[in-house]
């Protein structure tokens, strides 16, 4: 099977094969994939991959509702949890971030897919071409992002967001997995 470069071995193929640049419309996925990606701002995607249970178990399986009511107590507890990152900004703005969607009722699905007209965007992608860290459209999406108050969310996570959700394709062209395939 023909495969992008960067999945190497286990989590990342697996993640490669069933999820990157797959399009999703499901709130709890999307809000996971969001804070999966703050997650990863300096590290590595295979260390949050190998964590994603835990994340999973810490932020209630990323249920908004139950994450916009954590406070200072939850942090303080999430900060001694050795099975996730323990960065404390990054661990408060996921929960001011889950108070944000839940104040202003905010359809992460409706609010990010509106950016592609509910569009998949199919880049070409040849196998020598450098990665793309950001474009004019994540730059957007991250500054109307941070006018409603959202933390961590950079225009190089907010590209990364929309390859994790299936806005961009970003497969090489060449790779079995472009445009949803097999």
């Amino acid at each position: 099977m023909k495969r992008c470069t960067w999945p190497v071995i286990d989590v990342e193929l697996e993640y490669h094969d069933n999820e990157w640049c797959k399009e999703s419309h499901d709130n709890r996925y999307l809000f996971e994939m969001l804070v999966l990606e703050m997650m990863q701002a300096g590290l590595s995607w295979r260390t949050i991959l190998l964590r994603r249970e835990a994340y999973r178990k810490a932020f209630h399986n990323f249920d908004i509702d139950k994450i916009s009511k954590m406070d200072e107590s939850d942090v303080e507890r999430l900060m001694q949890d050795a099975s996730i990152i323990r960065h404390k900004l990054k661990i408060t703005s996921i929960i001011h971030n889950a108070k944000l969607i839940k104040e202003n009722n905010i359809d992460m699905d409706s609010f990010m897919w509106k950016y592609v007209d509910f569009k998949q965007i199919i880049n070409d992608v040849k196998e020598t071409d450098a990665a793309v860290a950001s474009n004019k459209l994540s730059i957007q999406i991250s500054n109307d992002l941070k006018k409603i108050g959202f933390k961590f969310v950079g225009p190089t996570i907010m590209y990364s967001y929309m390859q994790a959700i299936g806005m961009i394709d970003d497969h090489i062209n060449t790779c079995d997995f472009k445009n949803n395939r097999p």
